[in-house]
């Protein structure tokens, strides 16, 4: 007998369960042939007796279809000595005996297991889409094994046709999970390969242009990256995951050693840095206290393009030397700035001598007595001397308008001597127009600079066309004297 047949349901009829007949009425054993299933050999009970009306303190057994018992009773017999059978395509089978009882009560309990036994095939045939294969196979296996020879009345070789239908199904399916497990393996393996591919990618960075920080901690994401396909996906074969995972280790070593070499090169760099600003500010502190204000300044120029070429020390060292190195430069600038503050004070009363000059001087033009103009000019430009410096804000201001009276009394005498030259109204008519051009000229170029706003450059550009305006006035006044 096999383990299945061996098998009782918790519904049947038990020693246990059924109170006991008196002895007196209990049905005497009868020799069992050795090709019939002896008593003892059924699981619980291990002698058959006939079950006793249920008592109404006994749990009622599960109800069956009768028309389920009915179809599966028509593959049972039972003879008179109580032996149970079962009709097969092979033949007739006995699969128990139950002596004492209808046929029906001897039916009933190997109809209740074929039951059992098509509802395990159902139950397989609905729990099938969502097995494993190794479920399929265990389950298949137990249903063989369960239909060899059972001791169980039904439709058995229907069931075991069934079973063989299952089988197919249980081949499809089993082939469906291997194209999953292959696809997922394949996407797997490419989720892998392009973190490897990534990781080899920030690798290869040139170092010049690597953000070491930042990619850094890209290539740490990458590895929980890795970890968690490792966790969570397919799993590749191991020969695969070895040489992807030597490319991805070998990529991260590579990034390792490239930023360590990239940051002992930069520590070298700052620390030539370092020393060459240290240098750079033993000189500037040594020329902190000079007076030789123009030299002084222009070394000092010299000193800031050492510092700029000198390139950069580390943010924290930089920022220190730097301040050192200002602070050597203020020093002398603010004493510069508070010489000519102190220059300029002393030059405003020159600067107020001159501006008075500038007014005599200016009132000299146009010119009419040429030799009287210029002994007044004569006598201005002495008294100009004497006043001395003005402050260096004004110096360009006065010394112009006082170059421009210059020029015009130049211009005055220049034209006085040309008078006797034959071709003077030529030369006359040909100075005006060049004047005249001149004049057209740098009225655009004032234009031009009270547009751009620069007082500097408008100051220039006045003063030349003033200077113009005046030598025209005297090249026609000339020719309008010759003729």
């Amino acid at each position: 007998m096999t383990e299945q047949q061996n098998q009782q349901p918790e519904s049947a009829p038990t020693p246990e369960t059924r109170p006991s007949a008196p002895e007196a009425s209990a049905p005497t054993p009868r020799p069992t042939p050795a090709t019939i299933p002896p008593p003892s050999a059924l699981p619980k009970p291990s002698v058959p007796v006939p079950p006793a009306p249920p008592s109404t303190t006994e749990a009622a057994e599960p109800a069956l279809d009768p028309a389920d018992v009915a179809e599966a009773t028509k593959f049972g017999k039972v003879d008179s000595e109580g032996n149970v059978s079962v009709v097969e395509a092979a033949g007739e089978r006995v699969v128990g005996q139950y002596p004492g009882v209808s046929e029906e009560e001897a039916l009933s309990l190997y109809v209740r297991r074929y039951l059992d036994l098509k509802a395990q095939v159902a139950l397989f045939e609905t729990r099938l889409p969502g097995l494993s294969a190794r479920d399929l196979d265990t389950g298949l296996a137990a249903l063989d094994d369960s239909l060899k020879e059972p001791a169980a009345v039904g439709d058995l070789d229907g069931l075991r046709a069934k079973v063989d239908d299952l089988r197919g199904k249980v081949a499809e399916r089993k082939e469906t999970l291997a194209a999953e497990r292959e696809a997922a393996k394949a996407e797997a393996l490419s989720k892998r390969t392009k973190i490897v591919e990534r990781a080899e990618a920030i690798a290869a960075t040139d170092p010049a242009s690597m953000q070491w920080r930042q990619q850094g901690d890209r290539l740490r994401s990458l590895l929980d990256e890795w970890k968690h396909a490792q966790r969570t996906g397919a799993r590749i074969d191991k020969p695969t995951e070895d040489a992807l995972w030597k490319r991805f280790s070998a990529a991260r070593s590579t990034f390792d050693r490239g930023r360590r070499q990239f940051f002992a090169e930069l520590d070298r760099k700052h620390a030539d840095a370092k020393a060459a600003k240290e240098k750079l500010i033993e000189r500037a502190e040594a020329l902190q206290n000079s007076t030789d204000w123009g030299p002084t300044s222009g070394a000092y120029r010299q000193l800031m393009d050492e510092w700029k070429a000198a390139g950069r020390a580390s943010r924290k060292d930089d920022d220190a030397l730097w301040a050192r190195f200002r602070a050597a430069q203020d020093v002398f600038f603010q004493a510069r700035q508070a010489q000519n503050e102190a220059l300029d004070a002393e030059f405003e009363e020159n600067l107020k001598v001159k501006l008075g000059l500038l007014e005599e001087a200016e009132k000299l033009v146009p010119v009419k007595d040429l030799e009287r103009t210029k002994a007044k000019l004569r006598d201005i430009q002495d008294r100009w001397e004497e006043a001395g410096k003005v402050p260096r804000s004004q110096m360009r201001s006065v010394e112009g308008r006082l170059r421009a009276v210059e020029q015009a009394v130049r211009d005055a005498e220049e034209a006085e001597w040309k008078r006797s030259d034959p071709q003077l109204q030529e030369r006359a008519e040909g100075a005006a127009a060049q004047l005249h051009a001149a004049i057209a000229s740098l009225e655009d170029d004032l234009a031009a600079a009270e547009r751009s706003g620069d007082e500097q450059k408008i100051r220039k550009a006045q003063e030349a066309l003033d200077a113009r305006k005046a030598w025209l006035e005297q090249v026609l006044k000339a020719a309008q004297d010759v003729s």
